[in-house]
């Protein structure tokens, strides 16, 4: 049977937070059906399961879908909606929730969080650009930021990490790969135009920051219709042990070392190096990033 067009499909992450944030879901589902909504829940064993099953909710006629957990849970929704009407909301309750932090969300505070839904869901929704990766044959979807250097190389290894929890893993996983941390040879084709560069962070971004909350392009829009190319060449280890705290404060755009192009599409071709984007894995370049201005409506 067809869901009803003002259905709210409420997509969980049980295991966000290394599960221990596992009130948040049924506590938003609560709190939606108190304010009258009509709510079909998702909460599945596995993340494969809870995809396919979220897609299919919303196929049958959501009015709107919210996703329960970090920023792969709402790239998990990214990947449902975008290029539809259907607005997605977020309730950031995972180890990483830039993208909630870039639009706005309260992070930190469930109750804040379900409050600014409760209100979002009565208002027009936000219209924001996101960013496509073409790989192998195969396009995906990301709101925040395509990672494919040492940054994706700590995200990869961070992934792997049980402890610590939060934003403290994501560090400790850093300083665990500083240990081979070097420089590649990159060819990019950014609008066009080929630049060949050494570089040992190369990230695209649609929003300001990744990683809980490494504000690696701390001017970046989520609606100018644009992307921002990152880009760290070549420095010491010790000088890029250094400057990384900065990064949190957003206060390396000034480094001779560091580079920001704003783009419309770029290719990054590297050997050696898989990509993330929005701390979910991709796979190995090359791989194509392009804009879609206005591809997503946001409960922000």
């Amino acid at each position: 049977m067809a869901a009803h067009p003002g259905t709210v499909v409420v997509a969980v992450n049980p295991m966000a937070s290394f599960g221990h944030r596992r009130e948040v879901g049924p506590l938003v589902v609560e709190r939606l059906r108190e304010a009258g909504h009509i709510v079909v829940a998702i909460d599945e064993a596995n993340i494969e399961l809870l995809r396919r099953e979220t897609a299919r909710a919303v196929a049958a006629g959501a009015g709107a879908l919210v996703v329960v957990g970090g920023d792969g849970m709402a790239n998990l929704g990214i990947n449902i909606v975008a290029e539809t009407t259907v607005p997605l909301g977020i309730v950031p309750s995972g180890t990483g929730n830039d993208l909630a932090d870039g639009l706005g969300i309260p992070v930190g505070d469930t109750h804040a969080a379900i409050a600014h839904l409760l209100a979002a869901l009565g208002r027009e929704p936000r219209t924001i650009d996101a960013g496509v990766v073409r790989h192998g044959g195969l396009s995906t979807w990301f709101g925040a930021v395509l990672s494919a250097g040492f940054d994706a190389t700590v995200n990869e290894r961070a992934n792997h990490m049980t402890r610590p929890r939060g934003r403290s893993r994501y560090i400790l996983a850093l300083l665990r790969e500083l240990a081979t941390l070097a420089p590649r040879p990159y060819r990019l084709v950014v609008d066009g135009e080929t630049i060949e560069t050494e570089a040992m962070l190369v990230s695209v971004a649609n929003n300001r920051s990744l990683g809980g909350g490494m504000r690696i392009v701390p001017h970046a829009a989520l609606d100018d219709g644009r992307l921002d190319l990152f880009v760290v060449r070549r420095m010491s280890r010790l000088r890029f042990l250094r400057l990384f705290p900065t990064v949190f404060r957003g206060e390396h755009t000034d480094l001779p070392e560091v580079s920001f192009h704003s783009v419309s599409t770029v290719r990054l071709d590297a050997e050696g190096v898989v990509v993330y984007a929005d701390g979910e894995r991709i796979g190995p370049l090359p791989v194509d990033v392009s804009v879609v201005p206005g591809a997503l409506r946001v409960l922000a």
